[in-house]
């Protein structure tokens, strides 16, 4: 144990920037696995859902919006909250209860999901890609 003390003080920086490597690099791997591919999406087939915007998730990587149709309740996944405010729609701007209209691509495995291209709230329509 004294020679680990000894070794660890000796190398005090070489320890504090290898302890700040391994939790950057965990950090990203972590990010990195959390974003998706748009592999999932059939973009051969375009969707367009009006409804009502039962939740509004503004996390990151990707907004989402849980949209109710007369059919069924969809998940809407946008584009993050920084690229849709720098295009004019904060997402904080939709609210639930709020009538939108999404245009997209369904989830190939989930057929309650779509990646919205752009989307239509209170007039303003903003591209999301």
């Amino acid at each position: 144990m004294t020679r680990l003390l000894s070794f660890l003080n000796r190398h005090r920086g070489l320890v504090a920037v290898s302890l700040v490597l391994k939790l950057a690099l965990t950090g990203l791997a972590g990010a990195a696995l959390a974003h998706h591919g748009w592999g999932a999406y059939d973009s051969a087939t375009v969707l367009t859902l009006d409804g009502t915007v039962e939740k509004v998730v503004p996390d990151n990587p990707h907004a989402e919006l849980v949209l109710k149709t007369a059919d069924k309740s969809w998940t809407v996944t946008l584009s993050p909250p920084s690229r849709m405010a720098a295009r004019g729609k904060p997402i904080t701007d939709i609210r639930a209860g709020d009538k939108v209209t999404a245009v997209g691509y369904p989830n190939r495995g989930n057929p309650a999901e779509m990646r919205a291209e752009r989307i239509t709230h209170n007039g303003f329509t903003v591209e999301l890609r």
